[in-house]
């Protein structure tokens, strides 16, 4: 497992990150309770393996239920060995931001419940979770989040954020050392922004890589009114052989293929996809000609691909 830096934070990360959503509580195709989800003990074990396996990246958030106390558990006593992001709780309450003058406060509260259930007394990177536009401009926040860095109690501060106007806010604040972003072969808006991230220090860490699992064997039999993207996802097979015997090592290669790109964050809550995960990060990426051609097959209408929508639509299931 290679490492890349993280932007300009020092920081060196495997090019595969572990999402610990799947491990805290229920999430993705399928999964509706925790009797779909691995036990604690499994996934402690899994984490570990992972650890074995050189990955040092782990990715969890306050709102991921159970993940952060589970890698507490897991990493104690291992904590030099592995860098560890959260992500703060939201700050919206009925969709209005918190006022100001609670903003500081309820950052410091978040941390400190991360701080204590990760079981240690630094993150290498704190994060707002869902950044939108209100939030990037808010001067508290930014400010919090900068003098938690200071105090040095933070390495590095990141930004989860979903469109690619937030991306681009991101970056032009110069507030946020680390983007987390959604980006992979059928929808590749966020990497307009790739080459201005990379002038600017900003470390990329891709999300949705696989459109949680659709640019897999998920993406076939699918509802009637997927049958677009369907055949989209149908036509990349023209970019499968040797060097990408499968879909998700043509999606997981294509987003390591950007030299801009830090790490990749893939949801891991099974050993079979940790150890894809681990041959797929191999060093041999896509040349210009094949990056090329990829990149020409993104996906026509990529509002379209709108999954907590098709979710309450009913076409998920």
């Amino acid at each position: 497992m290679k490492k890349r830096q993280l932007g300009n934070t020092g920081i060196e990360v495997s090019e595969i990150a572990f999402g610990g959503v799947e491990i805290g509580m229920p999430y993705g195709i399928g999964v509706e309770s925790k009797d779909d989800m691995l036990s604690e003990k499994d996934a402690v074990y899994l984490l570990h393996e992972a650890l074995d396996k050189k990955i040092n990246f782990f990715d969890t958030a306050r709102l991921y239920g159970e993940s952060e106390a589970i890698m507490g558990k897991a990493f104690s006593g291992k904590r030099k060995d592995i860098v560890l992001a959260t992500k703060c709780r939201h700050f919206r309450q009925e969709g209005k931001l918190l006022p100001d003058n609670m903003l500081k406060n309820f950052i410091e509260s978040s941390l400190q419940e991360s701080l204590n259930a990760l079981n240690t007394n630094y993150l290498d990177v704190f994060m707002l979770h869902q950044a939108d536009m209100e939030i990037l401009r808010n001067p508290v926040i930014a400010d919090t989040f900068a003098g938690l860095k200071e105090k040095k109690v933070i390495r590095a501060t990141g930004a989860s954020t979903y469109s690619a106007e937030e991306t681009e806010l991101a970056i032009e604040t110069g507030n946020w050392d680390i983007i987390q972003l959604p980006f992979n072969l059928m929808d590749q808006r966020h990497g307009q922004f790739f080459g201005k991230a990379r002038e600017n220090g900003v470390g990329l860490v891709i999300r949705s890589v696989l459109l949680k699992g659709l640019l897999s064997d998920r993406g076939k039999n699918l509802h009637p009114a997927l049958a677009e993207v369907e055949n989209h996802i149908a036509g990349y097979s023209t970019l499968i052989g040797n060097q990408f015997p499968d879909l998700p090592t043509l999606a997981t290669q294509f987003a390591l293929s950007f030299e801009e790109v830090s790490s990749v964050l893939v949801g891991i809550d099974k050993l079979e996809y940790l150890y894809k995960a681990l041959a797929t990060a191999n060093g041999q990426y896509m040349d210009e000609k094949m990056l090329k051609k990829a990149r020409e097959l993104v996906y026509p209408d990529p509002a379209f691909l709108n999954l907590p929508h098709w979710d309450k639509m009913g076409w998920l299931k």
